[in-house]
């Protein structure tokens, strides 16, 4: 393989006997891809100063072919080709300095070659060889006269063909690299569509404007049908329900140059359908252009696995609501008719559904809207509301809680909320509560919650602000599950409670 156009055989040097076998120097003429360069203007202007240098009529870069000379370009020369016995070129090629024959007629190799007998009735020639990198003789330079020249070539002459020859194969060695590059790139290419077309998954590639113009073997063995070329040609392919939200999905991803992710059902040759992932992302370049390179990944057994999962788990979610309510229940009915016990029922009651509540949090049912804390504080002081939208407020961020959070959330806001009915604000028509919520801290990565009760009336009650057992769970909540802190500050008309919680605790 040839590493560089600067590569060249040395001057001097006659051609390797061993590449001068002829299967042996056709295959590394191939290489050089000459045909293609017949007419090329560099070699023409190669030819061109060839002449004037040597103050000849004639000239020609010739390629020697198996069975006839190739002229990739020439000056004042008729003749398309000629047999390859009767070249001259042939046999200047073989040597290692320019052939020089002064008079043909007086050459015992050339005076009957009809070259010399006939049009275009040669009597000079000088030919410098032109030899692969490797030594295989390929063609020569040449500059032809119809008069003899006794004193054949100046050494400047000479000189000057000897460096128009090495540049000619700077040329074809240009020539051979691009060839090489491009098989190597080829090869490359094809390897790489052998490696996509064994993929399971559907590979494609479009355009910066979103025009699908390569899709992997896969597409066609799922599908059973040719692939689409433009966005709205893939709805035969996707569900009809899924179809609209998926193509508008994608027209914003191509028209903000930013990734798309979507789930949709596909249909199968068999016109079944199987849920897939679609992840298309853009590749941009230094100019700003972008190529978008996606995949199509069945999920369908994950998909209707996670559809039964699902089905499970409300199942089980309305199984654990319905046994919140029997122990509600049950509650309510062993303390029917027992005085010394409604307070403890009642409270034992509230905690229970404070706890349902926050199981839709954990698990949300068909009717819940909202999975932030501002719903989870609605939800659990809309029993001590009273009817009146300003005796219970909640103002500030909307923060995002999960699962493992909700619990000990509700627990927290349930155990303020039952005190406070009981020796707080709360206990009041004239009392209200303040809740708000801030941002978690940058610095701290910390949730800050302000609980603020004010009586109306005047202080509040000692019992409020007491650290009882209720108390101690909701410092143990708040410490233990949130990794946070809390500070309760009794004042004039009421009291205020500061809750300081882990960000990432209440998104877990």
């Amino acid at each position: 393989m040839l590493q560089r156009t600067e590569d060249l055989w040395p001057r001097g040097e006659p051609p390797s006997t061993a590449l001068c076998d002829e299967d042996a120097r056709l295959a590394l003429l191939a290489a050089h891809g000459a045909s293609a360069l017949v007419e090329d203007p560099e070699l023409n202007a190669i030819v061109s100063l060839a002449a004037k240098a040597c103050d000849a009529p004639l000239a020609a870069i010739t390629i020697i072919e198996r069975d006839h000379p190739l002229f990739l370009a020439r000056l004042g020369l008729a003749q398309e080709e000629t047999p390859r016995p009767i070249s001259f070129c042939a046999h200047a090629m073989l040597g290692s300095e320019s052939m020089v024959i002064p008079d043909a007629t007086l050459d015992d190799r050339f005076h009957d070659n009809p070259l010399v007998t006939a049009s275009p009735h040669i009597r000079f020639y000088a030919g410098y060889p032109l030899i692969s990198a490797e030594g295989a003789p390929l063609g020569a330079l040449c500059i032809i006269d119809t008069k003899p020249r006794p004193a054949g070539l100046t050494e400047l002459q000479r000189e000057t063909l000897a460096v128009l020859g090495a540049a000619v194969m700077r040329r074809l060695g240009q020539r051979r690299l691009n060839l090489e590059a491009k098989n190597e790139i080829d090869q490359r290419e094809a390897q790489l569509r052998r490696m996509i077309d064994s993929v399971p998954d559907i590979a494609f590639s479009a355009d910066a404007d979103g025009t699908f113009d390569y899709f992997n073997a896969r597409w066609e063995e799922l599908t059973g049908q040719p692939p689409p070329a433009l966005a709205t040609d893939w709805q035969p392919f996707v569900h009809a329900e899924d179809f609209a939200a998926s193509l508008e999905r994608w027209n914003t991803a191509v028209r903000n140059v930013t990734p798309f992710e979507d789930q949709w059902r596909l249909r199968m040759a068999d016109g079944s359908w199987r849920w897939v992932l679609s992840r298309v992302v853009p590749a941009v370049t230094k100019a700003g252009a972008a190529r978008w390179f996606g995949v199509l990944t069945d999920i369908d057994a994950v998909h209707r696995e996670k559809q039964a999962k699902d089905l499970l788990a409300a199942e089980l979610s309305h199984r654990i609501k319905n046994i919140f309510a029997v122990i509600s229940g049950i509650i309510s009915i062993r303390a029917r008719g027992r005085p010394e016990l409604f307070e403890f029922a009642s409270d034992l009651g509230t905690a229970i559904r404070a706890l349902g509540t926050a199981h839709d949090y954990v698990r949300p049912v068909e009717g819940r809207s909202s999975d932030c804390l501002q719903g989870l504080l609605r939800d659990l002081l809309a029993p001590y509301d009273h009817g009146n939208s300003g005796h219970v407020t909640v103002t500030g961020a909307d923060i995002e809680i999960g699962p493992q959070a909700a619990t000990p959330l509700a627990l927290i806001f349930h155990e303020l909320a039952t005190n406070s009915a009981k020796y707080g604000a709360l206990a009041s028509d004239r009392g209200t509560v303040a809740v708000e919520i801030a941002a978690p801290n940058a610095t701290d990565g910390m949730l800050h919650v302000t609980w603020r009760e004010t009586s109306g009336t005047g202080p509040l009650s000692e019992s409020s602000g007491s650290e009882g057992f209720g108390s101690r769970l909701l410092r143990l909540a708040i410490e233990n599950q949130l990794r946070g802190s809390f500070e309760r500050r009794m004042g004039a008309d009421g009291i205020t409670i500061e809750i300081a919680v882990a960000a990432d605790r209440v998104a877990a």
